[in-house]
């Protein structure tokens, strides 16, 4: 057990939850807008893409990372273009948009790289690790939160930023007020439509970071269907967490220790495709425990608050 649940274990749940908890994040200022957000598996998928066409272009890892958040934001454009302006149903919208990622990434791996299945460069270089001075030096403490990419500990920063956004600052209650109810808050004077695309682009600049982790933090390269349902946990994670900030950190807390553990249990012999669905399996199990129909209510009002 001592070797299942050592430091090593708890550094790698920190580093697998990033992607999850920052697209969690863009799902739940979407919620808070009013907007059902179905479609972070494919924006993370594109952040992953294009992270990595942006270090391959640039030879730069900021590039690339500004690159992947810039595309993003433009795919994210597409969804609040369909969604808010041309009312069309926001799920509808979000489903087809992970197709689309899924579609036009392979395409583009290769018409870009020329290859099939994945996209590796030996020479290419991924976030930098930072050692945290002081932080290190601490017993197990240290080896758990130090040695990460910067990502990760900018999206433990935006749990307590969005935390105090939304609920201690105008900007932030006017967010809230266009997701509880629009036309009320129209009646305010409040811009429902800017709110509504800026919340747009926000989600989709977390998710550009989210798969800039994931393929510049993590491995380093680029796979078909990289995410592997990291975008789908994390609209989970968003239900589970209420689209509370601290509450949203917390599930995809869960769900990232599970997945480091399953990547661990492959090193005890287990079979691989078990240790694979363990994080999916506790989706399941947790979805069993979500008795609260607000987010129901969340998408019924995401498919009519346009109208």
């Amino acid at each position: 057990m001592d070797q299942l649940f050592d430091v090593s274990l708890f550094n790698s749940a920190l580093r697998m939850v990033t992607p999850i908890l920052l697209a969690a994040l863009g799902g739940a200022i979407c919620s808070r807008a009013g907007l059902f957000n179905v479609g972070l598996e494919g924006l993370v998928l594109f952040g992953a893409f294009f992270a990595i066409v942006g270090n391959f272009l640039t030879g730069s890892v900021w590039l690339a990372v500004l690159f992947a958040v810039v595309c993003v934001m433009l795919f994210s454009l597409i969804f609040g273009y369909l969604s808010i302006h041309l009312k069309a149903n926001a799920i509808i919208v979000g489903i087809s948009l992970n197709f689309l990622a899924l579609g036009l990434t392979s395409f583009c791996l290769r018409a870009i790289f020329h290859v099939k299945g994945a996209y590796y460069d030996k020479d290419m270089k991924g976030l930098p690790q930072l050692d945290i001075p002081l932080i290190k030096d601490i017993p197990w403490g240290g080896g758990v939160i130090s040695g990460h990419s910067p990502l990760v500990y900018l999206a433990i920063i935006l749990v307590f930023v969005f935390q105090y956004f939304l609920f201690r600052t105008v900007r932030g209650f006017r967010l809230l007020a266009v997701g509880e109810n629009p036309v009320a808050a129209k009646s305010l004077g409040i811009k429902v439509t800017r709110i509504q695309y800026g919340a747009v682009l926000i989600s989709g600049l977390l998710c550009g970071l989210a798969g800039a982790q994931l393929s510049l933090g993590q491995v380093t390269m680029f796979t078909e269907n990289m995410t592997s349902g990291r975008g789908f946990i994390a609209l989970v994670a968003t239900m589970l967490g209420q689209s509370n900030p601290l509450g949203v950190a917390a599930s995809s807390m869960l769900f990232g220790f599970m997945d480091a553990v399953s990547i661990r249990l492959q090193g005890f012999s287990m079979p691989t495709n078990f240790t694979n669905m363990l994080p999916y399996v506790v989706t399941l199990v947790m979805m069993f425990f979500f008795k609260n129909k607000s987010y129901v209510q969340e998408a019924r009002k995401a498919n009519e608050s346009s109208r």
